[in-house]
């Protein structure tokens, strides 16, 4: 009978000064395994520290040409050469013609006639939304007309003729 192995020996890994309470660290690699190396390229300067690989290309003092060219010299997102600068947008009297042509149509009349007049002066879009919502304008105020001409006529024609007798 002899004494018991020491630790470190060839059945049990060498011993990393803990006690056998705590629980091996996340951080260590396991006991055995080889200690990982940097990759190749990177020198080690201050201990546990990496300092970056050697950098490629140009001296440090100058800049590379842009392939792009110097900063304003192409136009910005969205214009084109030539463009002299925004195209007007849509003339709002237009749309709200066209949606008060189903609302109130009499507004929708007086508002495709302003827009007409303010796309002919300021080259705004909006035409056909104006032409549109000027001829529903007149199709539902022409309609509305007869259906109040018609109750107007019904209330006269059912007004007419003896009060409370069928014969």
């Amino acid at each position: 009978m002899g004494q018991p192995p020491a630790p470190g020996g060839p059945d049990q890994p060498p011993s990393s000064g803990r006690s056998g309470d705590e629980p091996p660290s996340p951080y260590e690699p396991p006991a055995g395994w080889p200690a990982s190396e940097p990759p190749s390229g990177w020198q080690q300067g201050e201990p546990g520290r990496y300092d970056q690989p050697p950098v490629w290309g140009p001296p440090t003092g100058e800049a590379p040409p842009s392939p792009y060219g110097p900063p304003g010299s192409h136009p910005s997102y969205g214009q084109h050469p030539g463009q002299w600068g925004p195209r007007p947008g849509m003339n709002v009297l237009a749309v709200l013609s066209l949606v008060f042509a189903f609302v109130f149509s009499p507004a929708g009349i007086v508002l495709g006639h302003l827009a007409r007049r303010q796309i002919r002066q300021t080259g705004e879009e909006g035409e056909q939304l104006a032409f549109w919502g000027l001829i529903l304008s007149y199709v539902f105020t022409a309609l509305g007309l007869l259906a109040c001409c018609g109750w107007i006529a019904f209330a006269f024609w059912a007004g007419s003729g003896d009060h409370g007798t069928y014969r």
